[in-house]
């Protein structure tokens, strides 16, 4: 009678034995998990990092964006600044033009000898016709190649003339380009400075051309003294 009672005994021993233990892995497992408030407060983090992330991905397209917009107006400005540059060194004479125009030949008249005589053309005949063109609308001139500026000096020096430094011999080829009446009429005007110059024996032959072709001066730009004025 002893035995069944001992084992009986036994047998609800190893059940509730079974059950605490079963018991404590629940509560460990448990334990060892996230709490529900943890992992809501988690998910909430997550959204709110892929709010985060939605809006630097939109900040960083709106810089990509304004990155390109400054590079087209940095290019934009670059081609305005070429084209002002084109225009100041037309304006300067240092780009060579074409266009229509006229062409002025003087030529001296031939001494006895049958040569032709260096001491007919002066100087001042030369500036007399490059103003006549220039009052006349010409836009760019040049004589024998050398291209006329605002600088250039046109002076007799011995038996040769010179032109921005360098020395000329006749015949003496005037390129302007403009309106080619316009300028052909103000040198052919009658009682005109042309007109003086024939009656002095001196060859002026004046003739239209359809393009001129006005080379670019290539002589030195260099102010030792004159400096851009201070304003204010």
């Amino acid at each position: 009678m002893k035995k069944p009672i001992y084992f009986s005994i036994a047998a609800v021993s190893l059940v509730f034995g079974l059950l605490i233990a079963f018991q404590f892995r629940t509560t460990s497992s448990i334990a060892g998990g996230v709490p529900v408030d943890r992992f809501q407060e988690l998910t909430i983090e997550k959204k709110q990092v892929e709010l985060d992330n939605a809006h630097l991905e939109q900040e960083a397209a709106d810089l990509a964006a304004k990155i390109e917009e400054a590079k087209k107006g940095r290019s934009q400005a670059s081609e305005v600044l070429e084209s002002e540059l084109s225009k100041i060194r037309m304006y300067a004479g240092l780009t060579p033009l074409s266009g229509p125009g006229v062409e002025v030949i003087m030529e001296n008249p031939p001494d006895k000898n049958g040569g032709a005589s260096f001491y007919s053309i002066r100087d001042e005949d030369i500036l007399k016709v490059i103003n006549d063109l220039r009052g006349a609308g010409a836009e760019a001139m040049s004589i024998n190649g050398q291209r006329i500026l605002a600088t250039s000096e046109i002076r007799l020096a011995g038996n040769h003339i010179n032109v921005n430094l360098v020395r000329l011999s006749p015949p003496y080829h005037i390129l302007a380009i403009g309106n080619p009446g316009t300028l052909k009429s103000s040198l052919e005007i009658k009682g005109g400075f042309v007109e003086y110059l024939s009656a002095n024996g001196i060859t002026v032959a004046v003739q239209q051309r359809e393009k001129i072709e006005v080379p670019a001066y290539n002589g030195s730009l260099k102010f030792d003294y004159a400096k851009a004025a201070q304003r204010g």
